[in-house]
């Protein structure tokens, strides 16, 4: 990853990725495990990461596409999907975190080459932060595609918006940063031209359902969601959810471990809310 201000990605350029302003990281207990399932269901390989034994890097025609980190028991936190967004300083976002009542559970810490922490937003959603501090040499998306694209489903909208905005300088008009907007009452956040994010309201913090709580989803293109639904069952994953909406169909489902992850027919982001 790098910085969402760094100004040099083409509006092409994938919006999850080690050049993109946003990385997705899978937190879980074993890695052999994930790996397994993953694999198949994505069609993922993987490669060691520069972390350790516990982090491997999911990749796709040779390009990476996420994290898995088996060590949600080391950090005392629960399996689960995160995104990790692209900052300039992560002690200084850290800070803004804290001073705007957002947690920071771990870090800044040295990760591999950047720096890094993980964070939860007032409302309890869980999210990272991850200041580049080495060049980045993997190699560009081979199309116009996001890796994933996100949907925070929160409390309030508007509130969530002013919340990010002000600890990822969203909307700050600099150079490079990403752009927040307004459309059928959700904030659509984009990215050199490009959406990265919606988020929705009407999420109830105390609700015993992970869907209904506030977390930020992650949504997966794949080219066939019912076999891809299929070969995740097959090797124990669970549907959780099933939506068609006009602009395409979206599976959520929860792997082996109790991660929940989303898969989706939309390979563009910004076609959702827009048939």
């Amino acid at each position: 990853m790098t910085g969402s201000t760094s100004g040099t990605a083409s509006a092409r350029a994938p919006l999850t990725g080690p050049a993109a302003p946003c990385w997705v990281n899978l937190m879980t207990r074993d890695l052999e495990s994930a790996q397994a399932f993953y694999g198949p269901v994505m069609g993922w390989a993987f490669r060691p990461g520069k972390l350790g034994q516990e982090f491997s890097v999911a990749r796709r025609e040779d390009v990476p596409v996420a994290g898995i980190g088996a060590v949600a028991t080391t950090f005392h936190v629960a399996v689960a999907w995160t995104p990790y967004f692209a900052v300039q300083d992560a002690d200084a976002t850290a800070a803004r975190i804290r001073e705007r009542s957002g947690t920071v559970a771990v870090g800044p810490l040295a990760l591999g080459k950047g720096r890094g922490a993980l964070a939860a937003d007032r409302d309890g959603a869980g999210f990272g932060i991850w200041e580049r501090t080495a060049p980045a040499t993997s190699p560009p998306a081979p199309d116009g595609h996001s890796h994933a694209w996100l949907r925070l489903r929160t409390r309030n909208a508007f509130d969530a918006a002013i919340f990010y905005g002000e600890v990822l300088d969203w909307a700050s008009g600099r150079p490079g940063s990403c752009e927040v907007g307004y459309a059928t009452d959700e904030v659509i956040v984009q990215c050199g031209g490009r959406q990265l994010a919606r988020i929705s309201s009407g999420a109830v913090e105390a609700a015993p359902d992970p869907l209904v709580r506030p977390h930020w989803q992650v949504n997966f293109p794949v080219e066939d969601v019912t076999a891809a639904v299929a070969s995740a069952q097959e090797r124990g994953g669970s549907l959780v959810e099933e939506v068609t909406r006009p602009e395409g169909r979206e599976a959520t489902l929860v792997d082996p471990d109790g991660g929940l992850f989303t898969l989706t027919d939309v390979h563009d982001a910004g076609a959702v809310g827009r048939l």
